[in-house]
Formats: structure tokens, C-alpha cells, sequence
């Protein structure tokens, strides 16, 4: 009999109809979500089809998302010589120890400065939140890291500074304030320490906050080039992804405006279609990445919008 009356509300609701602002404001909505995604994925059409395109037919017709003439001369300029593949596996070696340690410690420092208990919580939070605001500049940074550091030419030039940022940890604190205070005194009264309570208890609670600032970490270092210009020179042989796509767009450039560019047909040098395969080959993998973080980065970034 339950069943029946079950069903029968399932069929009652079934027939329930939208009334005529409803369908506006939802076909609107539709409308519009429409418009903005095919906004958003037709530019990268464009640069994909853009990149597999000859040089020729760019310069006589544009860009274009389907290339009446196909070309991979482009792609084989960026990986010639191989060293595109050895930046990729730096990339994604500083990428996933950068993004690992980085959770650590701004998960570790935000779940402290949110402790009822920790005394100075306060005074710690001022001091990372005014470095966000007030900097010393680019010349003093630079002799920090190169005078007292001395990391000229070494790879922890690039990964230190990108570990944490005042944002995150502030992002990171907001999190870990949704987690109530009784689950730490539980823990306490069962006899576990601080860290295992973290581990333990708060650390499987922090998924969709792990999970966005990961991917924000991850992003930071995907993308990193400044840090590059700054303190890898010519004598690091390896650098990362973005700096050596940098470096084969700027080389391109001087072949063009230099004197052998005057012997050689600057047709038959591909320029556009090399930035846009620089831009295919930098964004593809992190592209393939974030679907697999979607469920936990979009309840990390609504977290805290509904009251509990």
C-alpha cells in the first residue's frame, strides 16, 4: 500500500507544470549559460584549430577553428631538440612536491591560527595578513634570495616562494572555522595529540578545501615563469615548462627581426601558429586535470554558503 501511494506521488509530482514565468526566467537562464560556455570554448577552438594551420594561410586568412591546411610545423619547431619534454618533467615534478607540501603546511598553519586554545593566533594572523597588503619590492626580494639564500640557479628559488601565500592560509583558516571546536575537545578527551587529532579527525572533514587550494597551488605552479626569469640563467639547463615556451616564442621573434631573417623566407617561419601551439601544449594537461577535482573544488568554493 505504501508503495502505491509512493508512486502515486511520484506521478502527481510528474505532472506538476511550470508556469509561464517560470519558463521564461528558466529558458533565460538556459539562454545565457548557453551563450557564455560557447564564449568561453570557442576562443581555445580557435587557438587549437589556429596551431595546426600553416603559416601561409594564417597570414593570407586569419585564424580559424577548422584549417583548410593542415600543418604540424609548428609543433615540431616547439619540441625540437627535446627539451620541451624534460621542462614538462620538471613541471610536473615541482607541481606535485610544490602543491603536497604546500597543503601541508598552509592546511597545518590554518587549522592552528583557528585554534580556540593556540594564545597567539591573533597576533600570527595580523602579521601574514599585512604582508598581503605592504611588500618591500622587487630589488630587496631579489637580494634576499641571491645574497642571503643564495638561490641563484637553483630550483628552490622557483618552489619556495609559491609553497604559500597569506591568501590561501586566510582561504585555508575560513575553511577549518566551519569545523566545530567540540571535534578537537572529543579527540583530546579520547587522549590523542594534536596531530593525530588533525590528521584523524580534521583532515578528512578539509576534502573540497584540499581539493581547491590544491588546485590553486597546482595552477601557480603550472603556470610559473617570473620566478624563472629572475633566478634561473643560462646555465641551468632545465627550466620549467612556461619559461622554455617563453624562450621559443622570443627566439622565434629574433630569427624574424635578425639579419638571417633577411635570407630566409619569413613565411616558412611559423610565428603564430607557434604561439598557439605554445598555448595548446602549456594548457592541455591542467585542462585534463580539473575534471577530476570539479565534484571538490565547486562544494569547496560554496563552502560556508549555507548555515549548518
Amino acid at each position: 500500500m505504501a508503495k502505491k501511494e509512493d508512486k502515486d506521488l511520484m506521478d502527481s509530482g510528474a505532472k506538476v507544470r511550470l508556469g509561464t514565468s517560470d519558463k521564461i526566467i528558466r529558458g533565460f537562464g538556459y539562454t545565457f549559460i548557453t551563450l557564455y560556455a560557447i564564449c568561453c570554448i570557442v576562443p581555445f577552438l580557435i587557438i587549437i584549430g589556429t596551431s595546426f594551420a600553416s603559416e601561409s594561410l594564417i597570414r593570407a586568412e586569419g585564424v580559424q577553428i577548422i584549417p583548410r591546411e593542415v600543418s604540424l610545423q609548428a609543433y615540431r619547431m616547439v619540441v625540437k631538440g627535446g627539451a620541451i619534454w624534460r621542462s614538462y618533467a620538471l613541471t610536473i615534478l615541482m607541481t606535485l612536491v610544490g602543491t603536497g607540501v604546500g597543503l601541508s603546511i598552509i592546511s597545518m598553519t590554518g587549522y592552528a591560527l583557528q585554534r580556540k586554545d593556540f594564545a597567539f593566533r591573533n597576533g600570527i594572523s595580523f602579521f601574514i595578513y599585512f604582508t598581503s597588503l605592504f611588500q618591500a619590492g622587487l630589488a630587496p626580494y631579489y637580494l634576499l634570495m641571491t645574497q642571503t639564500y643564495h638561490l641563484k640557479d637553483n630550483y628552490l628559488a622557483v618552489l619556495l616562494p609559491l609553497l604559500m601565500s597569506p591568501w590561501l592560509i586566510i582561504l585555508m583558516k575560513n575553511f577549518v572555522k566551519a569545523i566545530p571546536h567540540e571535534i578537537t575537545e572529543s579527540g583530546k578527551i579520547d587522549g590523542a595529540g594534536d596531530f593525530r587529532i588533525f590528521v584523524s579527525l580534521i583532515l578528512p572533514m578539509l576534502k573540497p578545501a584540499l581539493a581547491t587550494i590544491g588546485l590553486f597551488l597546482a595552477l601557480s605552479y603550472w603556470n610559473e615563469w617570473y620566478q624563472s626569469s629572475l633566478f634561473l640563467s643560462s646555465q641551468v639547463s632545465v627550466k620549467p615548462l612556461q619559461y622554455t615556451l617563453y624562450e621559443i616564442v622570443n627566439k622565434n621573434d629574433m630569427l624574424k627581426n635578425s639579419v638571417a631573417g633577411q635570407y630566409v623566407n619569413l613565411a616558412d617561419i611559423p610565428q603564430e601558429t607557434v604561439k598557439m601551439a605554445n598555448a595548446v601544449l602549456a594548457t592541455g594537461p591542467i585542462v585534463l586535470l580539473y575534471p577530476f577535482v570539479q565534484k571538490y573544488f565547486i562544494s569547496g568554493i560554496t563552502v560556508g554558503a549555507v548555515k549548518g
